[in-house]
């Protein structure tokens, strides 16, 4: 996994400080997470702690909701569905790179 994701992964903003990012009110994070748009992490006092990662996710959520006018149910699907291709699309990027590992190998074989 490169640094940057990793990086990008880590609990590092309370709940106070990822509604300010965002510029919606903490109450809004809680019911997202009761939503299910949401999991964040926890410190050992049971503290909301956001990752980069998931300040990105509510901006994503703040614009389907603001920006294109879609209810809370509609932007879970949207991102689920955004997950999902993006997994099949790692998926398929593999097999192309194991597809051409396989080719190379079977090419010096055909000209012999």
């Amino acid at each position: 996994m490169p640094e940057d994701s990793r990086a990008e992964d880590q609990p590092c903003y309370v709940i106070s400080v990822a509604a300010r990012m965002v510029g919606v009110h903490a109450q809004t994070l809680r019911y997202y997470e009761r939503a299910g748009l949401l999991s964040p992490s926890r410190s050992r006092g049971r503290i909301r702690l956001y990752s980069q990662s998931e300040i990105e996710r509510l901006r994503q959520i703040q614009r389907l909701i603001n920006d294109l006018g879609v209810n809370l149910a509609g932007a879970e699907v949207i991102l689920r569905l955004t997950e999902r291709l993006q997994q099949r699309e790692a998926e398929m990027e593999e097999l192309r790179r194991e597809l051409q590992r396989l080719r190379n190998r079977m090419l010096p074989e055909a000209r012999e």
